[in-house]
């Protein structure tokens, strides 16, 4: 229940259900009915702290094993810091575990945030996005670099195009431009055959190519 996005909210989806507690219950409490695995969600601030700690006190109820907190509201925006102040009320109105979300971008975030909310663990949106290796505790990688690996990844993997060009354009417009030639020809891609054209690596692409159809032959 945290993405802001129009797409979500028109739909009644996503942040839309905040304003609706009595549907978060009852969505919850069947989930919880009919499931064996551990439910959880996640929230966005509400206006006031107040407000925010009653609605995570009404998920609580429901049975949840744990709750994400986004540490802003929906009308404020990606540049605006984000409340750890607000996820601390959270936590401490609580006994179930609570997730803090909010400007995680280098690694050393993940201890601020844990001790500057309480929070039992913590969530990792864009920063893990813009560069994967915010979760080593050794020095970051350069993202050119972890771009690559990613690219690499994604083939041997067979992920999803749409769902590899969407990070390779957020970690794009976070240290470069899509204006330039890499950008618009990632834009431009249909497949993973053309992003392995984009990064040159047209062997690596057939050598998994090859090797996945071996292993099928033997299947």
């Amino acid at each position: 229940m945290g993405c802001p996005k129009s797409f979500s909210v028109s739909g009644g989806m996503g942040a839309a259900l905040l304003t609706k507690p009595d549907l978060i219950h009852d969505i919850l409490t069947t989930l919880r009915r009919n499931m064996d695995t551990p439910v959880t969600c996640k929230i966005r601030l509400l206006k006031s702290s107040q407000d925010t700690v009653e609605l995570a006190r009404r998920i609580e109820k429901t049975g949840v094993s744990a709750l994400a907190v986004h540490g802003r509201q929906v009308a404020d925006r990606p540049r605006d810091p984000a409340k750890w102040n607000e996820i601390a009320d959270v936590v401490s109105a609580l006994t179930i575990p609570v997730i803090a979300n909010g400007d995680v971008f280098e690694y050393d975030d993940i201890q601020r945030i844990k001790v500057a909310t309480g929070a039992s663990s913590v969530m990792v949106a864009r920063g893990a996005l813009w560069n994967a290796s915010i979760f080593s505790p050794n020095v970051k990688a350069h993202w050119e670099d972890v771009k690559k690996e990613y690219v690499r990844k994604s083939i041997l993997w067979d992920n999803d195009v749409k769902s590899t060009k969407h990070t390779l354009k957020e970690m794009i417009m976070h240290y470069s431009c899509l204006e330039f030639p890499e950008g618009k020809a990632i834009i431009k891609s249909q497949n993973l055959v053309d992003l392995a054209k984009v990064y040159g690596d047209e062997e690596y692409y057939e050598s998994v190519r090859a090797n996945r159809i071996a292993l099928d032959r033997h299947a």
